[in-house]
């Protein structure tokens, strides 16, 4: 046997320059300062077998051409596809990856006032805008029209059977809602509302008239792209 194939050193990220590692460069220079891959590096801390900490950060980047925004909705089982990335690191991404969503709404809730579909579109297209399926929300206004919360309704094609209202008008009730928002995605990256979309937000505008809950809009989230049925005069 080649005893120098016994000689091959592992390369970590101790070997980089004092400055470029992840953890250090955060310190001095602050968190703006990282990259998406040294983020990511630092949340998930080692690397595995010859793959620094950095390198395991790169696949993770490297998995869907969306880059950083596929890994706001990917699956546990998705991220463990990566040699070297096990429950653990999965989950202390999708830990991460949470805690900034409850954060950001957190922000939001009960301060900022909706007077515009883009008020909407701004809380929300980054994280709906790469979602593989249909998730349902509404948001719930105070008498100000101020977000009171944000609701998660239902996930998978948009049909009656599961945006039923129900469901809908059951939480706004328990908020004390003075009107709502629907908002829903389309995986296509086309929000352009089919027939099924106008017939359930007629439906629900109809049980809101009935309650004295209004629905103000429906906005559904394309790929960088939105339709409000308000500014449409749909609705």
């Amino acid at each position: 046997m080649d005893e120098n194939l016994n000689l091959v050193k592992s390369y970590t990220i101790k070997d980089l320059p004092l400055s470029e590692r992840p953890r250090e460069k955060l310190e001095k220079y602050g968190v703006k300062s990282l990259s998406n891959a040294e983020l990511i590096a630092v949340i998930i801390r080692t690397g595995y077998g010859e793959d620094t900490a950095l390198d395991l950060a790169n696949k993770l980047l490297s998995m869907d051409k969306s880059g950083i925004s596929f890994l706001s909705h990917a699956e546990i089982e998705e991220l463990t596809s990566i040699r070297g990335i096990g429950l653990c690191k999965a989950a202390q991404i999708q830990a991460a990856i949470e805690l900034g969503k409850r954060i950001s709404a957190n922000l939001g809730e009960g301060r900022i006032k909706v007077d515009s579909p883009l008020v909407v579109v701004d809380l929300l297209m980054e994280e709906m805008r790469y979602l593989k399926k249909e998730h349902f929300k509404t948001i719930i206004l105070d008498t100000k029209n101020q977000i009171i919360s944000i609701e998660n309704i239902s996930i998978g094609n948009l049909n009656a059977s599961i945006v039923h209202p129900r469901e809908v008008f059951n939480i706004a009730i328990r908020k004390s809602a003075n009107a709502i928002i629907l908002v829903h995605n389309h995986p296509s990256g086309d929000p352009t509302p089919s027939t099924e979309d106008i017939n359930i937000t007629h439906r629900l505008i109809d049980a809101g008239n009935i309650i004295g809950i209004k629905v103000l809009d429906h906005i559904i989230i394309g790929d960088n792209k939105y339709i409000s049925f308000k500014q449409r005069n749909i609705i």
